[in-house]
């Protein structure tokens, strides 16, 4: 059986089925064991992890705690409580996804017709790309969310564009986080529109290719970020921070980027900013030849990469802007349910909404309901982020936007 207990009451000889705290609270990568080392004792003791889950069936048990089913319980309880004022705020959410989702289908078809007037060696319409930036930037205002994790949810066949909108929306919410001037913001979400254009000048066979890119074909495809910056050179209508994000968004902070190799301070603010935001779109999204990974664990990577790849500061700032757990990861609550994130909380990175849907413990659906983990402060909280494809949850992205799969 399984029963939730507090640390204070862990002995060795318990079976440990899961500690209750985020993938950055606790120094155990394992998920489940038995309790027989005194220093692991301690170190979950010293982790600032409060409670935990144990299995009574493998380890010593307590006649104190919470087995799951009042753990459930008492979660319908609070829900029930709260869920007039959770409905209001999933309406408005609602709303702004649907129009986010109509904003996409018209920011991909300007992008196309913008890329192709590239392709075909005609002048970039500026004004056009001002009032896109704008219409996006507003979306970003209203609801961060919406728009930026709807662009991750590209098909393939049109990734070189979704890139291009989904980097723009990315930009806007980043440049408002590190609080630049508006006239900034609308200058990086510029910046993050016209990065890619560039690969205009790539042919389409070798931007597509299903498998993995030949020494001479990569070689090839490192060229967009040069050609890019000829192209909008030639406009004579971009500015001078836009034109060294098309060519510098693909330096690391190390030196081992291209084209140029430059080091850390070398990188203008702006394209640090566009480094982060087009590896977290570009992993996210599914590629010809690869599938993409969840939000959350695309996050957890950068993290491992960021010493020597981003920039430190531009990158927490980033993990601000979009959340540790972004909208449409898959996380385990503590009261051992499923949830999709649907949007971030205003202060708190580890606090989203979260919309649940399938009992861990059961391996069935449940009633599905929105939490607001703010309101649920020493109740319930996140305790792990989960992988969509190792539970077979195949249309994962259809429960936060409420719209048919793409």
């Amino acid at each position: 059986m399984l029963k939730r207990i507090s640390v204070t009451e862990l002995l060795e000889g318990m079976y440990i089925h899961e500690l209750c705290g985020s993938w950055m609270e606790h120094p155990f990568w394992k998920p489940r064991f038995l309790l027989n080392d005194p220093k692991d004792l301690q170190r979950i003791r010293d982790s600032g992890i409060r409670e935990l889950w144990i299995d009574t069936s493998k380890g010593l048990d307590l006649p104190s705690g919470q087995t799951l089913e009042q753990v459930e319980e008492e979660a319908e309880a609070v829900l029930q409580a709260v869920e007039p004022l959770l409905e209001r705020r999933r309406c408005a959410l609602d709303e702004e996804v649907s129009r986010a989702a109509k904003l996409c289908d018209t920011a991909k078809e300007a992008v196309m017709q913008m890329f192709g007037d590239a392709r075909m060696g005609r002048a970039i319409d500026v004004a056009h790309v001002t009032e896109l930036v704008d219409e996006i930037s507003a979306s970003v205002l209203r609801q961060p969310s919406a728009l930026i994790s709807l662009a991750r949810l590209k098909r393939a066949d049109e990734y070189t564009y979704m890139h291009s909108v989904a980097v723009c929306a990315l930009m806007i919410a980043l440049a408002r986080q590190l609080d630049l001037p508006e006239a900034k913001v609308r200058e990086a979400g510029m910046a993050g529109l016209l990065h890619d254009i560039g690969k205009m000048r790539i042919p389409s066979a070798l931007l597509n290719k299903p498998s993995k890119l030949s020494d001479s074909e990569f070689a090839t495809m490192r060229s967009h970020p040069t050609e890019g910056a000829r192209i909008l050179l030639d406009s004579r209508q971009v500015s001078a921070l836009v034109l060294d994000v098309c060519l510098h968004h693909h330096e690391k902070v190390d030196g081992s980027g291209y084209p140029h190799h430059l080091v850390g301070e070398q990188i203008s603010l702006f394209a640090r900013m566009g480094a982060v935001c087009d590896v977290y779109d570009a992993i996210t999204s599914n590629r010809p030849y690869k599938a993409g990974w969840g939000p959350a664990e695309s996050i957890r990577k950068m993290a491992e990469w960021s010493k020597g790849h981003f920039d430190e500061r531009v990158f927490q700032s980033f993990v601000r802007a979009v959340g540790i757990y972004p909208t449409g990861s898959l996380v385990r609550l503590q009261s051992g349910r499923l949830g999709v994130v649907l949007e971030q909380h205003a202060t708190s990175l580890l606090m989203p909404r979260v919309k649940v849907f399938f009992s861990a413990s059961t391996k069935t659906p449940i009633r599905q309901v929105i939490v607001d983990l703010a309101e649920w402060v020493g109740r319930d909280k996140i305790v792990s982020r989960e992988s969509a494809a190792e539970w077979g949850f195949r249309h994962l992205d259809e429960l936060w936007t409420g719209l048919p799969a793409r």
